[in-house]
């Protein structure tokens, strides 16, 4: 597809849930789109995600949230048991009143079917151009506009730039310059059919299983024909950030000390990947004059809060509400676009690293978060998820 005159172009770096997100939202906004994916194909990789209310409500923002829904499986809880003694800790209803509180409901979904949901209503915009096998070694910013130079020596030119590379971004790399924060967790992912799942733990449910140093999740997907399997666990290795082949035989090394029935989960995929997760320090700004960050790019966090999606399709809904009301001003919405931005994506980072440490607690401490939710009722929960799941594009930037 031929590139747009960029004179009115955004570029756009990174083709994942946030780029598409990011791309979707500028288009509404009047810009062109020069969006470059390093992958050969646009599309998803990984297994399955959670979607809070506050996904929906953005999704819906953007336009692609009938899509998404259709694709999604809706929870009747979100449920929190002990791996050791296979108690119950916490126990969150998803169902009428739920929504009824949130607006929204809370479902799973396969990573590949959210990002297709949000490149089909992408693709009906004929100002986006779309590069693949476009990874960015280089980026120029003055006052005058912004260049993109990637590995094919191909190079790119627009009035502004948004980093949505992910974790790892060049463009951070760029903008801000730090380092990165590995806890030594490390995760495994896996999908597996039903008929190949536990029967017993077949519920319609986002469930963990918190024991300590490690943890597991499980829920359906796609009607339920699939489960989405994680295991978490304190490494006993000094780890580098990045992604590898496993072993069934490491999990099975980690998970000795838990319950018959939460440990069958580790003996029934057949495939494995072996993530070393990492996050960063908030900062207190994502770039400068015509440069910008979304999604993990400028708030990679860990897995815990189940809000790296969520966050990244509200970081896309309000960049357009920031250029709305400073009439596309880029440089201008770009900034207050950081200002409501990074306390809310803050406070989730360091929410993330909190929950980990509760999941993940043993001895007294253990005890401790065994009763912490013990007798609560359903609208004290719903008042703590509050501040999380009650975000709409109404007071996103309030």
């Amino acid at each position: 597809m031929a590139g747009a005159s960029h004179e009115n172009t955004v570029l756009v770096i990174g083709g994942g849930i946030g780029g598409m997100g990011c791309a979707l939202a500028l288009t509404q906004a009047g810009f062109d789109v020069e969006l470059m994916e390093q992958a050969p194909e646009i599309g998803e990789i990984g297994a399955g995600i959670q979607l809070g209310p506050n996904a929906f409500a953005a999704m819906d923002a953007l336009g692609c949230g009938p899509r998404a829904r259709a694709r999604a499986v809706y929870t009747d809880d979100l449920i929190m048991m002990d791996a050791v003694d296979e108690s119950v800790v916490g126990k969150i209803s998803a169902g009428e009143a739920f929504r009824a509180r949130f607006k929204n409901p809370y479902a799973v979904i396969h990573r590949a079917d959210i990002h297709l949901s949000i490149f089909e209503e992408v693709q009906t915009k004929k100002n986006v151009h779309f590069h693949t096998n476009s990874h960015i070694v280089g980026i120029d910013i003055d006052d005058k506009g912004v260049r993109a130079k990637d590995s094919n020596g191909k190079e790119y030119r627009g009035i502004a730039l948004i980093g949505c590379d992910g974790v790892k971004s060049v463009v951070r790399e760029k903008l801000v310059g730090d380092g990165h924060r590995v806890p030594g967790h490390v995760v495994y992912r896996a999908v597996t059919p039903r008929d190949e799942f536990p029967a017993d733990l077949r519920w319609n449910a986002a469930t963990i299983w918190v024991g300590p140093n490690c943890h597991l999740v499980h829920y359906p997907m796609r009607g339920g024909e699939l489960y989405n399997i994680v295991v978490t666990f304190h490494s006993r290795e000094k780890e580098e950030w990045g992604v590898r082949e496993g072993s069934r035989e490491e999990v099975q090394s980690y998970f000795t000390h838990i319950a018959d029935r939460p440990r069958q989960l580790i003996d029934k995929p057949t495939s494995w990947r072996r993530w070393t997760i990492a996050d960063r320090d908030p900062v207190l700004k994502w770039g400068e004059g015509r440069a910008t960050l979304l999604g993990d790019a400028a708030h990679p966090m860990l897995q815990y809060m189940a809000q790296g999606a969520c966050m990244a399709l509200e970081d896309a809904v309000t960049l357009r509400e920031a250029l709305r009301v400073n009439n596309n001003d880029l440089q201008k919405a770009f900034r207050l676009y950081e200002e409501k931005r990074i306390p809310r994506t803050a406070r989730v980072v360091y929410s993330a690293r909190e929950m980990g440490r509760l999941f993940h607690a043993g001895g007294a401490e253990r005890l401790v978060r065994n009763q912490l939710w013990k007798g609560r009722t359903q609208e004290r929960y719903y008042d703590a998820l509050e501040w999380l799941y009650g975000w709409s594009v109404d007071k996103c930037l309030d």
